[in-house]
């Protein structure tokens, strides 16, 4: 064997422990640096610019190079450009700032490297996975007929609560089993109800399930943005009066754009009263589980047949990390399959559990160490006070711009993301104030200082602050909102020197034409 092979793997050997610490050190080195001098959460530089870098360090060395080397060009091509999302002026998605137990339990799964898709490659890994899903599981109100399984986030867990619904619906309703035979003809039928502020997977699961994204129908919201019961009544009627096939119904605890959460528990009747599968939507909300102040939110949660949680959202974990969550753990038999080399039947005799029975991955990561780790360095009380401290600091900070004449805040934040948007001297000219509020985003983003978010809602653009940074303050936004303000007053004046330049321009030629 060739010595240099021990260097570069965990050994025994000498050689194996100095290139770890070695490595881990410059590392450490390198983030805590940039951590002392990120002033600002984006260098500013420029998508051609990063993308010029990249490829110049892209070359791919015969023989390795010198560590120091290495991390220089890490440190000017990726981390001096990438987001620093733990700056508390990064408040554009659901991207949080990772807790430092979460990153430090990064490193031991790398290094433990285990797989979790069967016992063998994972043994004390998988009863961790398992007693954080119980956990869970009690926390939600579930009885413990109830099971789950960590995920890669949202997507993965919505999808996961659609596969199981579409398999029992088409064994209610056509007396097959989709899992072994594929989807029947009448399958077309079948139907899916969500809020038109629903996530977007809904449809995209539907579309990759063979139903067609047309299998899902949104529902209207009322006013604070909510699945608006009534109308999805109504609805409901239509399609059976259409002879169509209504078998679930999405509700959403913490929408994209709004942080809106549906009434879970009106939801829940609904459900009953029609026979549809519940799934509840909790990748954002699912963190008020710990909260103080706002657990109520999620009354009724113990209703819904399958459940999402992303824990890389309001639990501060690094990315990725997630679960899906079942009230019935005979559903998990739905999409289970067996492989001789992997998770023999003969096993579950023995009482051995292979967590890819359950899962619609295969090789997957040992991220619930991360959620674990937290727990028991922070205790569940620290963290439920830092979801309550940015859902109450997003709330002042939208009571201030509805106050202010410059802004317009559709709709009270219920949690800790505000929708709003700027509004110049020319409201009347809805073109105007679109571009305004374009311009706006991308000159923020392009500075660097302020990371917000654009999106659209009723036909207009609006801009998102989703501060779920708890280190960021009232102070802080007050900046920050004087800060849009003076740029929005700038890019004004700027546009005012282009429509008066283009005017002084133009209206000769026009004169002339008219002579």
């Amino acid at each position: 064997m060739n010595s240099n092979f021990q260097k570069w793997f965990l050994h025994p050997d000498g050689k194996s422990e100095k290139t770890y610490r070695l490595l881990m050190d410059e590392i450490m080195t390198l983030i805590c640096e940039q951590t002392k001098k990120a002033k600002k959460p984006f260098s500013g530089t420029s998508c051609l610019e990063i993308e010029e870098k990249v490829k110049e360090a892209l070359h791919i060395p015969i023989a390795g190079q010198e560590v120091a080397k290495v991390m220089a060009e890490i440190q000017d091509v990726i981390v001096g450009d990438s987001l620093w999302i733990s700056h508390p002026s990064a408040m554009a998605h659901l991207h949080c700032p990772p807790l430092l137990p979460s990153i430090a339990a990064e490193t031991m799964i790398g290094a433990l490297n285990q797989s979790m898709d069967s016992w063998d490659q994972s043994p004390s890994a998988t009863y961790v996975e398992e007693a954080l899903v119980k956990f869970f599981a009690r926390k939600i109100g579930y009885s413990h007929e109830a099971d789950g399984v960590f995920t890669s986030g949202g997507t993965q867990s919505n999808y996961m609560g659609l596969l199981l619904a579409r398999n029992k619906a088409c064994e209610t309703y056509f007396k097959v089993n989709a899992h072994q035979k594929g989807l029947p003809y009448e399958a077309n039928k079948l139907r899916i109800l969500c809020s038109e502020h629903a996530h977007f997977t809904v449809q995209q699961s539907a579309a990759q399930l063979g139903l067609g994204a047309n299998a899902v129908v949104t529902v209207s919201t009322d006013d604070q943005q909510k699945l608006f019961i009534d109308d999805a009544r109504d609805k409901l009627k239509k399609l059976r009066r259409e002879g169509l096939i209504p078998f679930m119904i999405v509700a959403t605890a913490g929408t994209t754009d709004f942080g809106s959460i549906d009434s879970i528990s009106e939801t829940a009747r609904l459900a009953k009263d029609e026979g549809l599968w519940l799934h509840v939507d909790a990748a954002y909300g699912g963190a008020l589980l710990f909260s103080h102040q706002y657990r109520s939110l999620l009354d009724g949660l113990h209703l819904a047949d399958s459940i999402t949680i992303d824990f890389h959202k309001l639990y501060y974990q690094s990315i990725s990390c997630g679960a899906f969550f079942v009230k019935n753990n005979q559903n998990f038999h739905r999409i289970a399959y067996h492989a001789d080399y992997l998770n023999p039947e003969e096993d579950q005799e023995k009482g051995m559990i292979h967590l890819v029975e359950k899962s619609v991955q295969t090789t997957r990561r040992f991220d619930a160490l991360k959620l674990w780790m937290t727990f028991k360095l922070l205790g569940t009380d620290l963290l439920g006070q830092m979801i309550d401290y940015t859902i109450d600091l997003a709330k002042e900070t939208a009571s201030l711009m509805k106050k202010d004449p410059c802004f317009e805040v559709p709709v009270y934040p219920e949690m800790n993301a505000i929708l709003f948007r700027y509004l110049p001297s020319r409201t009347e000219d809805r073109k105007y104030v679109d571009e305004m509020n374009r311009k706006m985003q991308q000159a923020l983003y392009e500075n660097g200082e302020f990371i917000i978010a654009k999106t659209r809602q009723d036909g207009k653009v609006y801009l998102k602050c989703t501060m779920l940074n708890p280190l960021n303050t009232i102070d802080h936004m007050k900046k920050h909102i004087e800060r849009m303000k003076r740029l929005g007053e700038k890019i004004e004046k700027e546009q005012g020197e282009k429509r008066h330049e283009y005017s002084i321009h133009y209206e000769p030629h026009y004169d002339a034409k008219l002579n």
